[in-house]
């Protein structure tokens, strides 16, 4: 079976891709570069050798436009000036009107006949760029111009000009070789450069991933160093580390939980097993038999409240709860509220008030809503002394629908109000347990408020009473 952390072999590491993507754009820069400078060589060179024919035929076409420009002259001429140039790679042919030889460059005739040149160009006509020749393993560039005569008796001679381009094309086949060179050089640079940017680049992540790896169940105080990261890696940074704050916190809050759950199911059954044990301890009355089951019967109330109230409240934290809110008139609802804890109320001598203008309505589910208020009352009632008040109020204020009941109760001391709405909390252990409590009724309360998309708050002083608001949004949400 493989691991969960095992790495699919077809997929590319970030550091590969990286690394790959550096060297081919880098390549690319430098094969393009190394390009063009190959084109521009090529062109200076093409660029030359036609100039150089050029400046053949116009100083040729000025010899032999001089007046004194006979076959003769003409001759003894271009041998001089090829005796002063043996080494050079430019053949030159002169031909007279009749197509007669007038001169030569020694040795053309072996490789460059008449034939092969193109047509001349009209006298006063720029040479163009010729024709490409190659012959016994050497490449030529051939141009045939007309030349006027400057003799008396006129005529019109033909020039030949062939430029030997093998030592220049020797030259460009090492130019190549050399940039082959250079590029294969260029790719292993490019690589290893990208190689090691990338692991420099990835070295934050490696961190992240190093970090998250060490992250378990009992190890959740990981955390990830923000500073010298890169600004996109320190967004990433933060969002894990308050990942990690809220599973510490989740953690810390579930095992707290667990707790708490086994402490309040334990008192329940211990009393049950001892009332099972007194009664089977020996032979008792029928009287006494029924005091037992009753006083059983009690605890089964208490664990079944808690258990209910548990899981309402795993149904209400779940992301797909759901809802069947309709239009209510809060000013009906409260009174219905109090019409039903009336009696309570009376036995113990408590004023129960509903304080609700009939303009003020609220879309919320009417089970949840009496359920929220009835445990708001009866922690009222529980809180409240003899000759007391319990008011129910509704108001819209600020965009918000609030919902208040407030007490002439006791009051409780402010540590402890940021812990109310916690699971199992009880100001009073001892005397609430007395009571039936389970210690789940706000949790439940502040449960049913959040998934109407609203909050619940406190506010109590000692001696002086309590206020619970539930703050609701006017607008209804959607349902999740």
């Amino acid at each position: 079976m493989s691991s969960k952390n095992e790495i699919d072999p077809k997929t590319w590491s970030l550091a590969a891709r990286l690394t790959a993507w550096y060297a081919a754009s880098a390549f690319l820069l430098v094969a393009v570069s190394t390009l063009a400078l190959y084109v521009a060589f090529l062109q200076e060179l093409d660029r030359e050798d036609l100039q150089a024919l050029r400046d053949q035929v116009r100083v040729l076409r000025q010899v032999l436009s001089q007046e004194s420009s006979d076959a003769e002259t003409v001759r003894r001429e271009a041998n001089w000036i090829w005796a002063s140039r043996p080494s050079s790679h430019t053949h030159v042919r002169i031909l007279d009107g009749a197509g007669q030889l007038v001169a030569e460059t020694p040795g053309m005739r072996e490789v460059l006949s008449e034939e092969v040149f193109p047509a001349p160009l009209e006298a006063g006509r720029e040479a163009e760029r010729g024709k490409e020749y190659a012959v016994a393993g050497k490449s030529y560039r051939l141009i045939a111009a007309q030349a006027p005569s400057g003799s008396p008796a006129g005529g019109t001679f033909v020039v030949q000009v062939a430029l030997d381009e093998t030592p220049e094309e020797e030259l460009i086949a090492e130019y190549r070789r050399n940039l082959i060179l250079v590029l294969g050089i260029a790719l292993i640079a490019c690589t290893l450069g990208g190689y090691q940017i990338a692991r420099r680049g990835v070295r934050p992540v490696t961190a992240i991933t190093d970090a998250a790896q060490r992250v378990r169940a009992t190890h959740l105080d990981e955390r990830i160093g923000v500073a010298g990261l890169p600004a996109e890696l320190q967004v990433l940074a933060r969002t894990f580390n308050a990942m990690l704050d809220r599973l510490a916190d989740s953690f810390d809050r579930l095992a707290r939980f667990s707790a708490e759950i086994a402490h309040e199911l334990r008192t329940p059954i211990n009393n049950l097993r001892g009332e099972v044990e007194v009664a089977l301890g020996k032979q008792r009355s029928p009287d006494e038999y029924r005091e037992s089951l009753g006083s059983a019967l009690e605890e089964c109330d208490r664990l079944a409240r808690m258990i209910d109230g548990l899981l309402f409240l795993a149904r209400a934290e779940h992301p797909a709860a759901q809802t069947n809110r309709e239009p209510l008139d809060l000013a009906t609802e409260l009174e219905t509220v109090r019409a039903f804890y009336e009696a309570a109320a009376s036995e113990l001598n408590v004023r129960l008030d509903v304080n609700c203008p009939t303009s003020v309505s609220a879309c919320l589910d009417r089970t949840l809503f009496q359920r929220a208020m009835g445990n708001l009352v009866s922690n009222a009632l529980a809180h409240t002394p003899r000759c007391g008040a319990i008011t129910l109020s509704a108001r819209e204020q600020a965009g918000e629908t609030v919902i208040e009941v407030a007490d002439t109760g006791c009051g409780i001391s402010a540590e402890h109000l940021p812990f109310l709405f916690d699971r199992f909390y009880r100001v009073d252990r001892s005397r609430s347990s007395a009571g039936g409590n389970v210690g789940l009724g706000l949790a439940i309360v502040k449960g049913i408020v959040e998934l109407h998309g609203g909050y619940a708050t406190i506010e109590s002083r000692v001696d002086s009473g309590t206020r619970v608001l539930l703050r609701l949004p006017v607008e209804s949400p959607p349902e999740r």
